[in-house]
């Protein structure tokens, strides 16, 4: 039986006694907030968006086994970036799926915008996902234009008064959905002063009406490189009256602690030893075993990986053998225009493989490629020197360092598609 009283982000007795930990699995977004800069490589920030390393669902699990290892407090399993779980959905759900089968006492918990949503909840209920935060940082169409820059849902993106409308409404269904699914729903509302700051109360009115169990006001954190660097901060008292026209309606948190995507440890209080564990994962391939004994590679003529992905008819498997490495077989890749079909019917092509060497590759291809549990290899040079690099661990020299887990995250982008 999970107690959930031990979650620090909800009960604020739960925050000086239990851990939580945020896997960083979701990279990509489809908002742009205005006072949001994702950085992917940085250590010394406290602030959502940010995160040392990115894993795969499989790396996560394995830095979580060893976590728990190191850390008997920890109670609660979450992921909150840096992009957004739901713009990652199958990132997030394979990683849920994984924690579960693995933890089944652990809690889960998701922080998103809400935009992408409500399709999962009902998966979410069957997993036992307890607790789920969203970002609603106004119900105006018009505010909401200055605080994102674009939204982009099912390949549209959407701007202006336009966006805000749109992704309120997603918001709104959200919220509704989990409260129907029982699942315990906090509200965070970013504070920008001459922005929202006096639409608090018709907030937490709203939410409150819906059922929505606790609100977060968070200060806005100015941050460079962003529209919002040169907006003031809003002070300590500020945000206490703020936190009084919240408790009318429903109660406010006031322990909040601006988590970064790969937070881990006590509110606050994140473990040094949990940031090494978790740079040191996420560079190791996590094996598959005998059902995944090949390497897909694309080459010209099947001796050099020279070919990018997306114009090849064809993909070369190799595996290795007490003889050296023998071409499995040459399989045929799927028809062009299907979209995103196209490489999740690869992925199924490419089952019994655990990585594929590529002369280049898009982001689309290597997302879903990489989140069947493929590991994407960029490189040009002999093909033995490929498979040495999976079979042998040794270094490739003709490597084109590229993380395709990272591809564009820090674009701030149009909301047009890429890749």
């Amino acid at each position: 039986m999970k107690d959930l009283s031990t979650h620090p982000c909800f009960n604020k007795d739960a925050h000086h006694k239990y851990a939580r930990v945020h896997l960083p699995v979701a990279p990509t977004c489809n908002v742009k907030c205005n006072y949001c800069n994702r950085k992917f490589d940085c250590v010394n920030e406290s602030r959502p968006g940010v995160t040392s390393s990115v894993l795969s669902p499989d790396q996560a699990l394995s830095y979580l086994i060893k976590l728990v290892k190191i850390m008997p407090e920890l109670k609660v399993v979450g992921i909150a970036g840096p992009g957004d779980p739901f713009a990652n959905p199958t990132q997030t759900m394979k990683t849920l799926h994984l924690v579960r089968d693995n933890f089944p006492d652990m809690l889960l918990c998701l922080s998103t915008n809400g935009l992408n949503a409500a399709p999962y909840i009902d998966e979410l209920k069957e997993l036992d996902v307890s607790h789920v935060t969203i970002t609603l940082n106004s119900l105006r169409p018009e505010t909401l234009a200055k605080v994102y820059s674009w939204v982009r849902h099912d390949k549209r993106g959407y701007f202006g008064a336009q966006a805000g409308e749109y992704l309120l409404q997603r918001q709104l269904e959200a919220i509704a959905k989990l409260k129907e699914a029982g699942i315990t729903v906090k509200v965070n509302t970013i504070i920008m002063l001459g922005i929202n700051d006096h639409e608090i109360a018709e907030i937490a009115e709203k939410i409150a009406s819906l059922g929505v169990d606790l609100m977060n006001t968070i200060p806005l954190f100015p941050v460079k490189d962003t529209a919002m660097e040169h907006m003031e901060e809003p002070t300590p008292d500020f945000m206490k009256s703020l936190r009084k026209k919240v408790e009318v309606f429903l109660p406010p948190m006031s322990h909040c602690a601006r988590c970064r995507a790969d937070a881990a440890g006590l509110l606050g209080k994140d473990s040094a030893e949990a940031a090494k564990l978790l740079s040191e994962t996420a560079l190791l391939t996590v094996e598959k075993g005998e059902d995944r004994p090949c390497v897909a590679v694309t080459s010209m003529e099947g001796i050099l990986v020279n070919q990018h992905l997306g114009e090849a008819d064809r993909i070369h498997v190799f595996r290795e053998t007490p003889k050296g490495y023998k071409l499995v077989n040459v399989r045929a890749t799927p028809d062009t225009g299907q979209g995103d079909s196209r490489w999740e019917k690869l992925a199924e092509t490419l089952a019994d493989c655990r990585a594929i060497l590529v002369g280049g590759i898009g982001k689309k291809p290597a997302g879903i490629l990489g989140r069947s549990g493929i590991k994407i290899i960029e490189m040009s040079g002999l093909i033995d020197q490929g498979l040495d690099s999976v079979y042998k661990g040794t270094e490739l020299r003709s490597l084109c360092k590229t993380e395709m887990t990272k591809c564009g995250t820090g674009c701030t982008g149009s909301a047009t598609g890429c890749g």
